[in-house]
């Protein structure tokens, strides 16, 4: 129905119009898309505006004149309008000159031939598809082709090199080898790409359902290289006195894939990729004990903000997230021995709160051992923790839990200005109530307070 009116308005204005790109290509592959574009051969936005006016009840347009293009929002799709162009670039830009062109021309500028193909929808040819560069074929085949010679298609707009890894990881298909040289070749010119519109395409791969097969290709590409080199550093395997340890890379990704079976969480996804991100600047060789990444965890939480920063995604509570999970990530293994207190459990919970889902999602995923008898065995004593977990839960409610004595209260008391004595006070109550060494209640930390503030030589201003 809606396509049928848009071809009638274009009619109307005697205009070609055509559906093109991801929605094309997604509806024979049978997967949902609500983005469609249309292009026709003159004014785009004239064309979004008539279209719109037919609608009930009306959209409205946004439009950017400088571009030729207009966008629609109706019935939950996107909708996309724009003009047929031909574009040329400069070597140091992706910024076009653009001049309008043909169905043709429009063709000729898009990344990949499954992209490339184009449906009519004007009255004479309605339904008419396409194909100028054996798209079909290529869907067919699965594999991602450039319409044009990659070093072209990759010159007008490097970014282009990302999409078909991101594609490649969505719609598991294959990159040409042709195509592949020409990414190997142009790998450098990533660079002049904004890192947000890198950092898109990153979290597309993550979403992907198997993403390990996005970030192999980045590495292998060599774009990795140009904007996350903390990650490239964990490739590769280290020996010495015929001891090695594993390739840091590869285990991650298997955990990235490992993850994403269970959360569709991004930010618990982004856990994972650094969750050992510390490990090539901890690593150290230990004689008659072999290689260690002591403090890996701790280390890696602090790189999480200057990652982030680099890599333009955001710094906000998803960042703290990420944070957390990383540098808890290793707690729960340590409470799978034998005679671990409640205290170390209700530490544990303090800490994790309302993320310690997330948390025995990442450390069941970091399991990549071969070995299926030593997987089970991992697998059973996290449910372990999980069990022993829930019974201190239950007992102690520490999860989300606030110590009873605020640094306010102190001050309050005690006539203090805010100070690290002040602090040190109401960790020590922390401490103690998560130890047992108190119980968990008002009156209980308010005497232990009163206790400690006199080693300091504290007197309640009350008093």
């Amino acid at each position: 129905m809606l396509l049928e009116l848009i071809g009638k308005c274009a009619d109307e204005m005697g205009m070609p119009c055509y559906l093109v790109g991801g929605f094309v290509r997604d509806k024979l592959l049978n997967r949902e898309c609500k983005d469609l574009d249309f292009v026709c051969v003159g004014d785009g936005i004239a064309l979004a505006q008539k279209v719109a006016a037919s609608l009930r009840p009306q959209p409205q347009v946004s439009y950017f004149k400088n571009f030729g293009t207009a966008n629609i929002k109706t019935d939950g799709f996107e909708i996309e309008f724009v003009g047929a162009r031909r574009e040329s670039y400069a070597t140091h830009s992706r910024k076009p000159d653009v001049e309008p062109g043909t169905l043709d021309d429009d063709q000729k500028r898009r990344d990949f031939t499954i992209n490339a193909l184009a449906v009519h929808l004007n009255k004479d040819h309605f339904g008419t598809m396409i194909d100028s560069f054996n798209g079909l074929e290529d869907l067919q085949l699965k594999i991602l082709r450039t319409p044009l010679e990659p070093a072209r298609t990759f010159s007008d707009d490097p970014l282009r090199m990302m999409r078909a890894i991101r594609f490649s990881a969505q719609l598991e298909f294959s990159i040409h080898p042709e195509t592949w040289k020409g990414i190997l070749e142009s790998a450098h010119r990533i660079k002049i790409i904004s890192r947000e519109r890198i950092a898109d395409e990153l979290n597309k791969i993550l979403m992907c359902r198997k993403p390990s097969i996005g970030f192999d290709l980045l590495f292998k590409s060599g774009l990795l290289q140009n904007f996350f080199p903390q990650m490239v550093d964990l490739a590769g395997a280290e020996y010495i006195d015929g001891k090695g340890h594993k390739d840091n890379f590869y285990h991650t990704l298997q955990v990235v894939d490992n993850i994403a079976f269970h959360t569709s969480d991004l930010w618990v996804r982004w856990a994972a990729v650094l969750h050992d991100i510390a490990k090539p600047v901890t690593k150290r060789f230990e004689q008659g004990h072999g290689w260690t990444f002591h403090g890996h965890e701790v280390v890696g939480a602090r790189m999480v903000p200057k990652i982030f920063q680099q890599l333009k995604l955001p710094q906000n509570e998803k960042m703290k997230l990420v944070q957390k999970l990383v540098e808890l990530h290793l707690r729960p293994i340590s409470l799978t021995k034998e005679n671990i207190t409640d205290a170390a459990i209700r530490r544990l919970l303090f800490d994790a709160g309302d993320d310690f889902e997330n948390l025995m999602i990442l450390c069941e995923s970091d399991i990549t051992s071969k070995n299926s008898r030593k997987v089970e065995r991992y697998l059973q004593n996290f449910e372990l923790v999980r069990q022993r977990c829930r019974e201190v839960e239950e007992k102690d409610h520490i999860r989300n839990w606030q110590p009873p004595i605020t640094g306010e209260l102190i001050m309050q008391v005690f006539a203090l200005p805010p100070s690290k004595l002040v602090g040190v006070i109401k960790t020590a109550i922390k401490d103690a109530i998560l130890d047992g060494a108190i119980e968990n209640s008002y009156d209980a930390a308010y005497q232990y307070m009163i206790a400690l503030a006199k080693e300091h030589n504290l007197v309640p201003v009350h008093e």
